[in-house]
């Protein structure tokens, strides 16, 4: 099983580089060359989600890819260090339109991902949120020359 790493600023200009090395991984790990654009778009969505949350709540803490390589499958975890507040604790009053916009829009990308990954888990809490998004693959072939 390898894992690659990355961390970066939560600046929108890496969710490109992001992607690329997603994708890059993915092949290299055996995913279906058809499924190489869902990967791309999925990990997109993910990591623009991540710099959003971190650029709302003013978190100086890098956004975390890793890219896991196991036997029969590929997933990518997405991090964030957002505090994320249950239905209940969503702030009434005057911010309420405005945290009732971000919540639509996080609703949204999860949505999207959903949409492009059959097997997405999603977890969140006080100390950040976490979407492990997962694809079969098959080892690459060897070649006996």
């Amino acid at each position: 099983m390898a894992t690659v790493e990355l961390r970066f600023s939560a600046l929108p200009e890496h969710v490109r580089t992001a992607r690329l090395v997603a994708a890059a991984v993915a092949r290299r790990a055996g995913v279906d060359e058809a499924v190489l654009d869902e990967v791309r778009l999925a990990v997109g969505e993910a990591c623009s989600r991540a710099v959003g949350l971190h650029q709302i709540g003013g978190i100086d803490a890098p956004v975390k890819v890793a890219l896991i390589e196991e036997e029969k499958q590929f997933s990518i975890e997405v991090g964030d260090e957002a505090p994320h507040a249950v239905p209940a604790e969503r702030v009434s009053g005057g911010a309420a339109a405005d945290a009732d916009v971000e919540a639509e829009e996080d609703e949204m990308g999860l949505a999207v991902i959903s949409g492009l990954v059959d097997d997405v888990e999603v977890t969140t809490g006080e100390n950040g949120g976490l979407i492990r998004m997962t694809w079969p693959a098959a080892p690459p072939a060897v070649t006996v020359g």
